[in-house]
């Protein structure tokens, strides 16, 4: 569930927001009750055996590095330009 909250609330009880925040609730920052920005737990990272990623991928296809690198510049805009 998302809760909404002013700027003040937010300076006023951090404390407790970041404790909600621990335990997975989502805010909804407001400005003079205009909504401004999310704030939103983030996804806590969990480890994984390394034989299980292998055997996750033991079957997959082998990739050919020069036609992934040819598709990634098919399909990705290479342009560093802002805007461009």
């Amino acid at each position: 569930m998302t809760r909404e909250i002013s700027e003040r609330e937010l300076r006023n009880s951090s404390g407790e927001v970041m404790r909600a925040l621990d335990i997975g609730e989502t805010f909804v920052l407001t400005h003079n009750g205009v909504p401004v920005g999310e704030l939103t737990p983030l996804r806590r990272r969990s480890f994984v055996p390394k034989a299980t990623v292998l055997a996750a991928f033991a079957n997959a296809p082998a990739v050919d590095p020069g036609q992934f690198r040819a598709d990634v510049d098919t399909f990705a805009d290479q342009n560093p330009a802002p805007g461009g």
